[in-house]
């Protein structure tokens, strides 16, 4: 009986180790993935379609890490990161792509085989985070492979630092292409994510304004209008 609680302990064991080494090498591939083939914002499609061999490889680390929600830092780190990539992975598989709707299917029939199932982008957004986490900030760290969306970073989000990486994006696109503010008018033109959305940014009896000023350094005045400015769906390319 104690041999059998051994054995059962030790395959326990090498089992946590290696989940643990392999997320620890997806993050380590996805980050020097991101940092090779992002500039400022900007994917170069181009160069990964011509050597596609580094993307393969941390997708196919991506698709045997079976990541729990119990661990929030690391589950909301992989599923980012894999809808990052794999938004990568649809445009290159059908390069060139003037823009992701190009692509029949894009986002809600294509499938890709991450973290132990085959999932779409949509449900990857919808059911694996927002669903779980009613978090808005997460609109501004998933990169549909589109001009309108925030800007892809050119690193990984990590476990440890996740949280201070989606507020650090949630405040770049509020204070900068996020939103057209014109003063003298009283008025304040957001990105029509937030139309999509707004259910996100108006929980807890908060209006989009009062979301908008959490992250804001130039506050918006509560009497302000606020209308939406069309969503550009031209592909990020560098």
């Amino acid at each position: 009986m104690k041999k059998h609680i051994i054995i059962v302990f030790t395959m326990s064991l090498l089992s946590v180790t290696s989940f643990a080494q392999n997320t620890n090498e997806f993050f380590s591939k996805a980050d020097a993935f991101f940092k090779t083939y992002v500039v400022n914002g900007k994917v170069d499609y181009s160069k990964i379609h011509n050597e596609p061999k580094t993307l393969d490889e941390v997708l196919k680390l991506a698709e045997g890490i079976p990541v729990s929600k119990t661990d929030a830092s690391v589950y909301q780190a992989f599923w980012i990161n894999a809808y990052n990539l794999s938004v990568i992975k649809g445009i290159v598989d059908n390069y060139p792509l003037n823009s992701p709707l190009d692509k029949k299917g894009f986002f809600d029939k294509t499938t890709y085989a991450l973290g132990g199932k085959n999932t779409t982008l949509n449900n990857i957004e919808h059911k694996l985070l927002r669903e779980v986490f009613n978090d808005a900030r997460f609109h501004f760290v998933l990169v549909c492979g589109a001009v309108g969306c925030p800007p892809l970073i050119s690193k990984a989000y990590l476990p440890k630092t996740v949280d201070s990486q989606m507020t650090k994006q949630t405040k770049i696109a509020l204070n900068g292409s996020f939103l057209k503010v014109n003063a003298k008018k009283k008025r304040v033109e957001a990105s029509q994510i937030m139309e999509w959305y707004k259910g996100d940014f108006t929980m807890n009896g908060k209006n989009e304004i009062d979301f908008i000023n959490l992250y804001r350094t130039e506050k918006i005045a509560a009497d302000f209008k606020l209308s939406y400015f069309p969503y550009n769906w031209k592909t990020n390319a560098l």
